[in-house]
């Protein structure tokens, strides 16, 4: 069973990534290439980059 909890976590993790694409698309060609990132491969690098699930 899904609980509040679990759906609150979901909807932090993707908002979180949301915040990180926008961040990062608003970045020039020039500067995502000096930091190494093309910019059809934004979201792929959030998403392997993003903080992983601990459980406790």
């Amino acid at each position: 069973m899904i609980t509040l909890k679990m759906i609150s976590e979901k909807f932090n993790a993707w908002r979180r990534y949301r915040d990180a694409v926008r961040e990062l698309s608003q970045f020039s060609d020039h500067e995502l290439c000096d930091i190494g990132i093309r910019r059809c491969d934004i979201e792929d690098i959030v998403r392997r980059t993003g903080p992983r699930r601990v459980d406790a």
